[in-house]
């Protein structure tokens, strides 16, 4: 009886050291993928928001040159006008 229990424990204690590294190894694994993964993720969030920043100052850029040109053609009217009114 006490061969046959220690053959079990011999059998069990086998099993899990051939086991433990090939776990412990696609745990590894899949730390690296999730973290492979995260930083794709990161990445990916990064460059939209470079294009949002982007697409914002391309529209201020516009709104520059809009009210630029509106004050201009404010001028324009005023000087026209004064020139009028002389």
């Amino acid at each position: 009886m006490t061969r046959q229990l220690f053959s079990a424990f011999v059998l069990t204690a086998a099993t899990f050291a051939a086991i433990a590294p090939v776990a412990r190894a696609a745990e590894s694994k899949a730390i690296t993928n999730i973290h492979q993964t995260r930083l794709e993720v990161l990445e990916n969030s990064t460059k939209a928001v470079g294009d949002v920043h982007q697409f914002r100052l391309e529209g201020l850029d516009a709104r520059n040159k809009a009210i630029t040109n509106l004050q201009q053609t404010r001028l324009e009217f005023l000087e026209n006008q004064t020139k009028s009114v002389r």
